[in-house]
């Protein structure tokens, strides 16, 4: 088919399903979308949850668990060990088909008396204060992450170490307050950067080591504002910025960030080795159109995260997944549609929570299963003529092809990772569709504010272990642990003042403004360029590729 314009029933703004897209929907037997690829990313994000860590009992066996589901959920929680364990069955939850009535009403009220594993990652030492953590140690109140040792407060990290604030980085050693940054070592209150040591307030950079306040340097050292300096110089100037006092800090990162609207030279966009290619912060891909957060994948559209992949579309972190569509975190899956949070399952759709199954349609919480629909077994032959069946049925119905609604995601919107990404109002997301949770303050008798913390480490006295601290920000409370205490003390570090998610969502926040195709102006040669910097961000030297390599490199 022909490119074809047609209005988001959402946001009522004009998108273009091209012609690729067709074939796409044709493969998977998937209707064309009436939301256009932002709206599509808000609604499966609104899936993923990004919520607040809490105490609770596994449903089964009573034992303590630390979940970031919230009380509101309607299905039981279980300890992961059991939820995988022969201690339950999930087909005695099986169901028929009830054909007149909507499929989906019918799954979601399954979803709702299925039992769900309380976090997810595996093969962890001393890291159940995490969630989706795989293979890490002494980590703690960090999400999305691999090859972890001794992190607090990380989000999507791999072989990072000994560093506490970190956001999307790779293969850091004692670092604080980074985002998009990789194989540094020291690297403090720093964004985009590779291969750096023993710096602060850097961004863009590459190969350098001891510098300070300075953007698009390469190779170099002792660089005070992209100015060289004698070593002994650079260390006596650094002395006087107060990197001890936490209001100096604070100056400086208003500082640094004015540097980089108005001083930095910004390529059109964060992509690595990519071939044919359109998005933003992708890296090793091929062939993908309008996709973000990707590496190593080919052959795909519409994707928002994810990680070797091949021939997906509309989709948020597929994982070394293959012939899918519409799914969110589907991973190591082929041939699916519609599936939540689903691993390693085949020729499959409309699961939810399941592992190792195929053949299966509608069902929830299944292990190592086939042809089963609504976690009721079937033969093979039975169960392909009434898959036929329903998927007929709701074809006529217009359900097919629609993903769960958003009345059974596991959080509120303001707790899922649509939030950090495409961040909402109550009002707006509540007109989306969502729900939202409401911030209940703490109650505690021994509670000081985060604005009344010390200026300095120095000030700071061990027992404040002990105290509860309000953030002003979010009317949460959050704690100073030993080894944290530990950390800002041999770093010097003035004590955080606000909670540590919301840290993290103001240290992602630049990305939030990445994810747009722009139309501008090269910032040197006056050509006309394609760059993904919305309005917001106030750069002013948004460059071509060509004349960035000469500027910068």
């Amino acid at each position: 088919m022909d490119n074809q314009t047609k209005i988001c029933q959402n946001c009522h703004n004009e998108f273009t399903i091209e012609s690729e897209d067709f074939d796409f929907y044709e493969k998977m037997d998937l209707p064309a979308p009436a939301m256009c690829p932002v709206c599509r990313w808000k609604y499966l994000l609104a899936f993923w949850v990004f919520g607040r860590f809490r105490i609770a009992k596994s449903a089964l066996s009573g034992k303590t668990i630390i979940t970031v589901f919230p009380e509101s959920v309607p299905f039981p929680i279980y300890d992961r060990a059991e939820f995988v364990s022969d201690a339950w069955d999930p087909l005695t939850y099986g169901k028929d088909y009830d054909q007149s009535r909507p499929f989906i009403d019918q799954l979601v009220e399954l979803q709702s008396r299925v039992p769900h594993p309380h976090q997810e990652g595996l093969k962890n030492t001393n890291s159940d204060w995490t969630d989706d953590v795989w293979e890490s140690k002494d980590a703690y109140l960090t999400r999305s992450a691999v090859g972890l040792e001794n992190i607090i407060y990380g989000y999507r990290l791999a072989n990072c170490k000994n560093s506490i604030d970190i956001t999307y980085s790779f293969d850091l050693d004692r670092c604080y307050d980074c985002l998009y940054c990789f194989k540094s070592y020291n690297l403090k209150y720093s964004f985009n950067c590779r291969d750096c040591m023993d710096s602060y307030f850097l961004y863009d950079c590459r190969n350098c080591q001891n510098c300070f306040m300075s953007w698009n340097l390469r190779n170099q050292k002792y660089c005070i504002l992209n100015q060289p300096y004698s070593k002994e110089d650079y260390f006596k100037k650094i002395e006087e910025y107060n990197l001890l006092s936490r209001s100096s800090i604070e100056k400086l990162k208003k500082e640094f960030w004015q540097h980089i609207k108005s001083d930095a030279v910004h390529r059109p966009h964060y992509n690595v080795q990519v071939a044919n290619t359109t998005g933003n912060i992708l890296t090793n891909d091929k062939n993908c159109y309008q996709c973000y957060f990707y590496e190593e994948s080919e052959n795909c559209r519409y994707i928002f995260r994810g990680f070797q992949s091949k021939e997906i579309i509309d989709s948020i972190s597929p994982f070394k997944s293959e012939k899918c569509g519409l799914g969110a975190l589907d991973q190591v899956g082929y041939n699916n549609t519609c599936n939540l949070y689903a691993s390693s399952c085949r020729f499959s759709s409309y699961l939810d929570a399941c592992d190792e199954s195929e053949y299966c349609f509608g069902c929830v919480g299944l292990r190592k299963k086939k042809y089963c629909i609504l976690n009721k077994q079937y033969s093979e032959e039975g169960y392909k003529t009434l898959v036929e069946k329903i998927k007929s049925d709701m074809k006529n119905r217009g359900e097919w092809g629609k993903f769960f609604p958003l009345s059974a995601a596991y959080s509120r919107y303001n707790l899922s990772l649509a939030q950090m990404m495409f961040p909402m109002t109550k009002d707006e997301a509540l007109k989306f569709g969502a729900k939202w949770e409401e911030t209940v303050e703490p109650h505690y008798e021994n509670i000081i504010s985060g604005d009344d913390l010390p200026d300095t480490i120095e000030q700071v006295k061990d027992e404040i272990v002990k105290q509860r601290i309000l953030c002003p920000e979010t009317k949460l409370s959050y704690n100073i642990t030993k080894d944290e205490l530990q950390f800002y003390r041999e770093h010097n570090i003035p004590l955080p003042r606000r909670h540590f998610d919301w840290r993290t969502l103001e240290r992602f926040k630049p990305f939030s403004y990445m994810v747009t195709k722009q139309n501008g102006v090269c910032h040197f040669c006056k050509k006309d360029i394609e760059h993904y910097y919305s309005p917001e961000l106030a750069f002013q030297k948004i460059a071509c590729l060509d004349c960035y390599q000469r500027e910068v490199a």
